[in-house]
This record gives structure tokens, sequence and C-alpha cells, in this order.
């Protein structure tokens, strides 16, 4: 590397032979998630700023992906960097039965953010965690087992977790002897119900739910869990009245309504949470990601009084040993607050309207490789097809192809670093993103684009 690109770089030679080393001691004793071991090259990270990533060689990048689409406001924002050093200075770590301020500031804040009365917070380290204890909370509240969930949903990476998921992810885990029955979504551009406008999709979808209900047994099913607006499985937004007629089938039936906002919360969506997009309120809501960045593991479960009561006077049979974490507890304060003074929720709102929404509708009109654009706030998905008319994907369902891995090249050769899942390229960069950068960042995507369009066969 060149003296001129370590300076453009921001980063030192020390750095650059840092990140060597740390690499090679990667390759060497860590385990990653999610891939094989041997043939996988990670990237390496020397440092970040904003919306801008610099990798092991110094080479900078604009990121699209706010990395598993949670560091909702950047990178290294000094108020919640400040907060977490001010907490470790004070009080690095404490028991969860104990009382600490950064929690119960944690709680104050989310509560008021969250829909209706879920004034109840129990903090996680994650958002799989959450999910698994709210689906816990679910099953003895009601005392019922089963568990309803979409295909085509992502909810975690433990063991109920993953089971309740419905992507490929969770074949290799799947025994199909935890309770859980899957469902299909409202998913309108590869409708399941062969709808034709958005109205059809809404009641076919809402019949085949309630078909379900009834021939699996509604006296036997404790929840239905549900991404707000599903994240790594697509992005792919409900139709009008959908969530409405989710949320009145469970009341009609006596199902603890789970709202799974882990991706799409904390002002994802251009809202505090995406339910609050329809006026929907659910019994339980799971948050993690957003709610302070990503900065340090935390998740939780808001909880409907209803609920609560049920454990008013008997033990709740659950706990971790980091729930609450101050340090983590203290960096949600600081997200929150920040994204509250910096008005980030209205500003995600804006970008979505004003800025990707607009711009990606003009790339589809340009490049054959796009079946469609959706999303809203900073929450979008690109889907790639080979052919529009057919809407045979760039990548089959489950998994990558050799197109998808020559578009995905193409954007990190334009120093954009994207997040992609099957045919999908998601665009979703910071709340806080430049207005400026975020449309250099789209005219580098659209190069790629470009390269798409080549593997067009119709």
């Amino acid at each position: 590397m060149t003296d001129q690109l370590a300076e453009q770089a921001a980063v030192t030679k020390a750095e650059i032979a840092e990140g060597r080393r740390a690499y090679e001691l990667d390759r060497e004793h860590v385990f990653h998630s999610w891939v094989a071991q041997g043939p996988f090259s990670p990237m390496t990270v020397l440092k970040t700023e904003g919306s801008k990533v610099w990798d092991g060689e110094g080479k900078e990048f604009i990121d699209l992906s706010s990395q598993m689409v949670n560091t909702n406001i950047g990178h290294q924002h000094p108020k919640v960097i400040a907060a977490i050093a001010e907490q470790a200075a004070r009080l690095c770590t404490i028991a969860p039965a104990h009382v600490n301020t950064a929690r119960s500031e944690a709680a104050r804040l989310i509560a008021e953010r969250t829909p209706g009365e879920l004034n109840k917070i129990f903090f996680t380290n994650g958002g799989a965690d959450a999910n698994e204890h709210a689906i816990r909370m679910a099953r003895l509240h009601t005392g019922r087992h089963k568990v309803l969930s979409a295909y085509r949903s992502y909810h975690g990476g433990t063991h109920l977790a993953v089971n309740v998921t419905g992507d490929p992810r969770r074949f290799a885990s799947d025994h199909a002897s935890d309770g859980i029955v899957h469902f299909r979504p409202a998913y309108p551009y590869r409708s399941y119900f062969h709808s034709s406008t958005e109205a059809e999709e809404t009641e076919r979808a809402l019949q085949h739910l309630e078909e379900t209900i009834v021939l699996e047994g509604p006296q036997t099913i404790a929840a239905l869990i549900l991404e707000s607006i599903p994240g790594t499985a697509g992005i792919y937004l409900p139709p009008a009245g959908y969530m409405e007629g989710v949320r009145e089938l469970t009341r009609k039936y006596g199902i603890v309504y789970i709202a799974d906002e882990v991706m799409s919360g904390f002002g994802r969506a251009g809202e505090w949470f995406a339910v609050d997009t329809w006026g929907v309120v659910p019994d339980l809501l799971t948050f993690a990601k957003g709610v302070n960045s990503g900065y340090v593991p935390l998740g939780g479960v808001a909880i409907s009084p209803e609920i609560f009561e049920t454990f008013r006077e008997r033990p709740y049979p659950g706990g971790l040993t980091y729930s609450g974490h101050p340090l983590a507890c203290a960096a949600a304060v600081a997200t929150i607050n920040a994204m509250e003074d910096e008005q980030l929720v209205s500003n995600a709102k804006r970008l979505g309207e004003d800025i990707i929404g607009p711009t990606l509708r003009e790339f589809a009109q340009r490049h054959p490789s796009i079946g469609e654009v959706r999303g809203q706030g900073v929450f979008w998905a690109i889907e790639l097809v080979k052919n529009r008319q057919t809407r045979e994907p760039m990548a089959a369902y489950g998994g990558s192809s050799p197109e998808m891995n020559e578009i995905i090249a193409a954007a990190k050769a334009e120093g954009l670093l994207p997040f992609a899942n099957f045919n999908r390229i998601h665009v979703v960069p910071a709340m806080n993103i430049d207005d400026d950068l975020l449309i250099e960042a789209l005219g580098r995507l659209e190069k790629a684009l470009a390269v798409a369009d080549g593997f067009v066969t119709g």
C-alpha cells in the first residue's frame, strides 16, 4: 500500500500491520458463524466512523449495510462512546437482581416509545434470546405450547429461535419437535396465493392464516410471532390491512401476538417501531440491534399489562447473567437520546421518501435486472431477477450464485459495503448518513447493477 493511500484512508502503516496480524490470528483461532471455515476469507476492519469503514489495507468503503443492520446511528457516535466510557468508569457490571441507574433509565426511555401500554421491559443479550423469552412468557401466560411463525422469516440463531425462523438457516437444526407451526406470509411480489392485487393478497393470506389456526386448534396455540417488516428474509412490506388482520385474528382466538422488531425497530423503518406504521399494538414486542446501535450487545422484551400480571405473584422462570448490563444500557440511553435530539427517526423517514425510494425506482426503470424495489425509512430491498416476466431470481432461494457473487464483488470494487441475501441487495444505511454520501453510495451501487444487467436472459 502506498503512503498516499494510507493518508487518504486515515490509517497508518502500523495499523495495517496490526490488521494483518489480526487476520492471521483470526484464521488460526476464530470459528466464524454461518460459514464453512476453510474457504472463508473475512474482511479485516481497521477503523469505522459515521457511515465509513476502512479495511485491512486501508481502503475506504461506504457502509450501506449498517453491518448487521444494527448501527442505526452510524459508527463511533461520540455521545454513545462517551456514555460507555463514563459508565465504565462508574459501574462496569452488576448482577441483574440489583438496581442500576443505566438500566432503569433505558427501560423508561424504551417504554415511552413502545406502542400502547408495553411499559415493562425485560432485558436480554440480543434478539434471539429476546424472542426465546417472549415465547416462554406467552406459553406460561396461556398454558399452551404451539407457536405460529411465518415462512421467509428470521428470529435468531439459538435453538428455539432458529426453529421458529422460517428460512433455510433452520434446516440443519429443525427436528420438528419444538411446537412450531409455519404459515405462508403475505408477500405480494412472490405471492403464495396467486394474488394479482394487494387487496387479494391481504384477503387470501389472512384466510390461510385463520385456516391454519383452526386446523391446528386455537386452544393449543400460545403465540404468533411475526417480524413487522421481515429483515434478512426480504424487507417485503405487508400489504394494506394485513397487519391489522393478523392482530384481529390473534385477539379472536386468544393467541399472544409477538411483534419481532429486532431489525425493524428503533427508527429503521422511519418510525420508532415498524408496527407504528399500521397502529398495531402487540402483546409482546422484542427488540435489539438499533436500541443502542449495536455498540454493546443488548436486546429485550416489552411486555403488556395482561402478561405482566401473570408474573406479579408467580416467579418468572428465566434470566441472564448480563440482563440489563450497565454498559449496554448506558449505550442505549445515549443512543435513544441522540436519536431524539438529532431527530433521526424523522430523518430516516425523509431519507426513504426523498432519496432512497425515488432513486431505486429510477434504477428499476433503467435496469432490467431489478424485479422489484420495496421498503420504507432506511430499510429497502432490491430484488434481482434474470427475467422480469418469469421473476426467475438471480440466485435460488436459500443460496447464492456466481452471478450474485460477481454483482457483490463489483459493489465492493466501487468502495461500497453492501448487505446481500440470496438474490437481493438491501439498502440499509445509518439513519444519519449525509445526503451527499448516500447519493454517492447509490451511484456506486448502480454501477454494480449494470453488472447484474449482463445476466438478464429475458
